[in-house]
C-alpha cells in the first residue's frame, strides 16, 4: 500500500476547517483561522485521509490556545495514527468506487458519519449495515472493515475517534489491532 502526504486523492470538494477564538479585549468570538484540508492518500489513491483537528487531553485545554498548540504539534511530529492517546482525533476520509479498507480495530470510541455516498460497515463476525448519507456508526473497539458499495461515485465519511480505555472480552484484552497495516500510517500509542 503507498502513501502520499499532501495529495488529495479523490474529486470530491475539498472541506476547510474552520477555527473559532475569542477576541481578548470584547470576548466575542471571532475566527481564528480557515485553512484547506490537508490531505494524505492511502492505498495508491484509493483512500483519502484529512486530519482536520486533535486534542491532546480531555477536556482539553482552550486558554492561550493551548489546544491548537497541542494539535500542531501531534501533526508536525508525523507520528499521529488512527488515535491520539488521551485525546481526540476529526478526521475525513475519502473511499474510492468499490475500495474495502483492511480490517481493523481502534482502541477508541468513534463516531462515523456518512456525508456522501454510501458505505458498508462490515464487521469481523461477517455482520453488515450499509449506511446511506446521514447514517452515523458508532464504534465501539470492534474490528470493522468499510467498503464503497458504488462502482463509480467516491464516498466520504467524517469520523471523530476518542481514546478509550482497553475493552475486556471474557478473558482477552482488545487492542489496536491494523491487520496488514498501511505504509506511512504510524501504531497510534507513538502520537506526541
Amino acid at each position: 500500500m503507498s502513501f502520499s502526504e499532501g495529495v488529495k486523492a479523490s474529486p470530491l470538494r475539498d472541506n476547510v476547517r474552520h477555527i473559532t477564538t475569542h477576541d481578548s479585549t470584547t470576548g466575542k468570538a471571532i475566527v481564528h483561522s480557515s485553512t484547506p484540508g490537508n490531505w494524505s492518500s492511502f492505498d495508491d489513491g484509493k483512500l483519502g485521509f484529512n486530519v482536520i483537528y486533535t486534542t491532546d487531553k480531555f477536556p482539553p485545554d482552550l486558554n492561550d490556545d493551548e489546544d491548537v498548540k497541542a494539535h500542531d504539534r501531534v501533526r508536525a511530529s508525523g507520528k499521529l495514527g488512527l488515535v491520539n492517546p488521551g485525546g481526540t482525533v476529526c478526521r475525513t476520509v475519502d473511499f474510492s468506487p468499490e475500495y474495502e479498507c483492511m480490517m481493523h480495530r481502534t482502541q477508541s470510541l468513534d463516531y462515523g458519519i456518512v456525508i456522501e455516498g454510501e458505505i458498508e460497515m462490515v464487521l469481523d463476525s461477517g455482520e453488515t449495515r450499509l449506511l446511506h448519507p446521514g447514517d452515523v456508526a458508532v464504534q465501539r473497539a470492534t474490528m470493522h472493515a468499510w467498503r464503497n458499495t458504488s462502482k463509480t461515485k467516491w464516498a466520504r465519511m467524517v469520523f471523530v475517534l476518542q481514546n478509550c480505555e482497553k475493552v475486556r472480552v471474557g478473558d482477552g484484552l482488545l487492542g489496536e489491532d491494523l491487520g496488514c497495516g498501511v505504509e506511512g500510517l504510524p501504531p497510534s500509542d507513538t502520537a506526541v
